[in-house]
């Protein structure tokens, strides 16, 4: 089995990217790889609870990121120092995910066969 890291570091909903990289996301863990998410930057908006894209004209993605268990995505980060520059906590976070130090996130990804920028 290989490992991928995706790697997501744009806002949600700006434009197809987001739902693209989703789909690549869950296509690879149906196929019994193991995939886990690092978010940097403002990708973090991603996991924030209560989003409302009532004015968006698009699905919120919410419900995608509750499902990846189901895929057994269960190793989501986020960069700490992007989680506390957009003022969020765990605890605005839809589930729980694994925060990195700055420092920690280059060795981290060196532990994946694949690395890849969603």
């Amino acid at each position: 089995m290989k490992s991928f890291l995706f790697v997501l570091e744009s806002a949600p909903y700006s434009g197809s990217h987001t739902q693209e990289s989703l789909d690549v996301i869950l296509i690879s863990a149906a196929f019994d790889q193991e995939v886990s998410l690092l978010l940097l930057d403002s990708s973090i908006f991603h996991l924030k609870k209560n989003q409302n894209t009532a004015g968006l004209s698009c699905k919120n993605i919410g419900a995608i990121y509750r499902s990846l268990a189901l895929y057994d995505v269960e190793e989501i980060y986020v960069e700490e120092d992007s989680l506390l520059r957009l003022g969020l906590r765990e605890s605005d976070l839809l589930m729980p995910v694994k925060v990195l130090k700055k420092h920690e996130v280059s060795p981290f990804m060196k532990k994946f066969n694949f690395v890849l920028n969603a």
